[in-house]
């Protein structure tokens, strides 16, 4: 797989959920990671948010592309959200060039008064980081000539932060469990975690996403899958008698599924007409350009920072994937990204950089001498003596081998005694016969 030169970053989340179509929704106002879904037979449920949707605004403004590259724009438009009516909302849905369908119904239009409401800065952020993150997902999309519209699945996902860990261990920017990255081809292991790799995940992501279509032929089908595995869709299939509609067989669904098409197609139509909805994209300087060299020894991003003279935080912000900081290089050629104007001077400085406390920065030590001059000693336990003498000590050890002994001693003794009195007993008739 060929890996381009790209331009990094981080960006917000846009995370919704919802229920099946024509129900109404009631939020929690106590709880801003939930909602409350009643469907027209009365019947409540508390359906969950994406977990990404939980994720602090103010954590992610402190991530070093945000806090580099992103700054508050003064807008002249006023901070209010216009209402519109139910028809131009489903008017504008139906506008939208998009393969995949976008359909309305009450729930998408309950997330859609969400992030045009409470969550209207958070879409400015998101709006402005756009230019990091999504020319590469709109590039490993068009490789697998996949609807482009897909690019803003891994911001309800992970809300675009290649480092972030869900609760089930789902990691990087499109959430990989463990066995399905390895199964695309991504390497995890202590130093080095590909799922966190925004060019190659995403790649690996579009090739999953290939994969599902090619299963359930809907692209609504596919996103659920993506969140919970086909093999539950194949499940609530069945079970909804061969309905292969998201929207019929919704009931069957895992809950944390049941929110997620409705989420989609409410990220997609913010994403489009966020301008309706008096909201302003935060101003984007874009960040210096970057390529990548690989390196083939072992080396920690503080060595090249401190020698080539770069920021340590940039470092990591462009290299995610290495967990500890340190790049594995001798176990294979392993890829470093970098300021455009820094791979000259990492190239000319190598040897300097692999030789810069390097004793104190990689620790772990490739041959060891055992210290063998000092004899050591063995001193026999008094159990082992005794029972070497006379089998008091079982060879079994323990509690039971205690028993054993005492029962054994037992048996020895009595033994004894049986012997001393044949040996009387015969003595004695022997005696008898020579009186005779």
């Amino acid at each position: 797989m060929k890996i381009k030169r790209y331009i990094l970053g981080t960006m917000l989340l846009l995370a919704v959920t919802s229920s099946w179509a024509q129900v109404v929704v009631e939020e929690v106002d106590d709880a801003e990671d939930e909602i409350t879904v009643t469907d027209d037979k009365g019947n409540e449920e508390v359906i969950e948010f994406p977990e990404a949707m939980t994720y602090d605004l103010d954590s992610l403004l402190n991530v070093y592309m945000a806090k580099t590259y992103l700054d508050s724009n003064d807008c002249n438009m006023q901070d209010v959200n216009p209402e519109y009516s139910r028809e131009e909302y489903i008017e504008r849905l139906s506008r939208m060039p998009s393969v995949m369908e976008m359909a309305y119904n009450d729930v998408v239009q309950k997330f859609i008064d969400r992030y045009s409401g409470r969550l209207r800065h958070s879409i400015s952020y998101m709006l402005g980081a756009a230019n990091f993150y999504i020319p590469i997902f709109e590039e490993a999309l068009e490789t697998y000539q996949l609807p482009l519209e897909l690019k803003y699945l891994p911001v309800i996902e992970s809300a675009l932060n290649p480092n972030a860990v869900s609760r089930v261990g789902a990691t990087g920017l499109w959430q990989f469990m463990l066995s399905t990255g390895k199964q695309y081809g991504l390497q995890v292991n202590s130093l080095y975690d590909e799922r966190r790799d925004p060019v190659k995940a995403s790649y690996a992501a579009a090739h999953y996403l290939s994969d599902l279509y090619k299963i359930f032929g809907d692209w609504n089908l596919v996103i659920a899958a993506y969140n919970c595995g086909p093999g539950n869709i194949n499940k609530a299939i069945h079970r909804a008698n061969g309905e292969k509609d998201y929207w019929q067989i919704y009931p069957y669904l895992p809950r944390e599924t049941r929110g997620y098409v409705p989420a989609f197609i409410a990220a997609n139509y913010m994403m489009t007409y966020y301008s309706k909805h008096n909201i302003c994209p935060m101003t984007t300087r874009l960040p210096l350009q970057t390529d990548t060299i690989m390196v083939n020894k072992a080396v920690h991003l503080e060595q090249i920072a401190a020698v080539v003279g770069t920021n340590i935080d940039q470092l990591r912000a462009l290299n995610p994937m290495y967990r500890h900081d340190i790049i594995p290089g001798n176990t294979e050629p392993m890829p470093l990204r970098m300021p455009l104007a820094d791979i000259n001077k990492f190239i000319d400085l190598e040897d300097s950089v692999y030789a810069y406390r390097a004793d104190e920065l990689l620790t772990k030590r490739m041959e060891v001498e055992v210290k063998d001059d000092v004899p050591t000693y063995y001193k026999k336990s008094k159990r082992y003596a005794r029972g070497k003498r006379g089998a008091r000590y079982s060879k079994r050890g323990g509690r039971y081998g205690r028993r054993h002994a005492v029962h054994s001693g037992k048996r020895h003794a009595a033994s004894k005694k049986r012997s001393s009195a044949r040996r009387r007993h015969a003595g004695g008739k022997k005696r008898s016969r020579r009186r005779r």
